[in-house]
């Protein structure tokens, strides 16, 4: 076994990856105040081929070099947009068509594992606040929440691991 240098990965260009077919995926960052976890979600939406980043109220934007530390040039290649209230970005993609999914903890959460997404459906997945979660003014929005399952003490995970995890898990199930 030998670990492969950067040229034998075979990744696409930015040019490439812009032209490249996406997973019917968006991302909705709900006010997020770590400009890591900001460049974290670029970077996952990277490796996912995810079609888009929505930055809503507090989250930060590129160009910065906090957020730029995390996504290793992830923000050249994944298409995103600010829209300075939450509610109004997902209120746009829910008039477009798209399945709204809260990450979230709530009453009536769907545990991840047990969520099939449609290959014919298109998906905003809405990731809120550190320590506020998704804003309650999107919750009548969403078409379904989604939990992640935990057995530690903890109640929740970092928003940027919790991204990973979802977005691999529509990945898997859609590519």
């Amino acid at each position: 076994m030998k670990k492969l240098i950067l040229e034998e990965l075979g990744r696409m260009s930015v040019a490439e990856f812009q032209e490249a077919p996406k997973l019917p995926i968006c991302l909705v960052l709900d006010n997020i105040r770590s400009l890591h976890n900001v460049g974290a979600a670029f970077r996952t939406a990277d490796a996912f081929r995810i079609g888009k980043i929505y930055l809503t109220g507090i989250t930060g934007t590129p160009p910065h070099r906090e957020i730029q530390k995390a996504a290793l040039g992830a923000t050249e290649s994944v298409q995103w947009e600010y829209v300075a209230e939450t509610v109004d970005a997902v209120r746009k993609l829910k008039e477009e068509g798209h399945t709204i999914v809260a990450v979230e903890q709530t009453t009536d959460s769907v545990s991840l594992e047990t969520f099939k997404p449609s290959a014919d459906a298109r998906y905003c997945l809405v990731f809120g606040n550190e320590v506020n979660g998704v804003s309650e003014e999107v919750l009548p929005l969403t078409d379904v929440a989604l939990e992640i399952p935990q057995a530690g003490t903890k109640h929740s995970l970092n928003v940027s691991v919790c991204l990973g995890i979802v977005a691999w898990e529509f990945f898997k199930q859609l590519r």
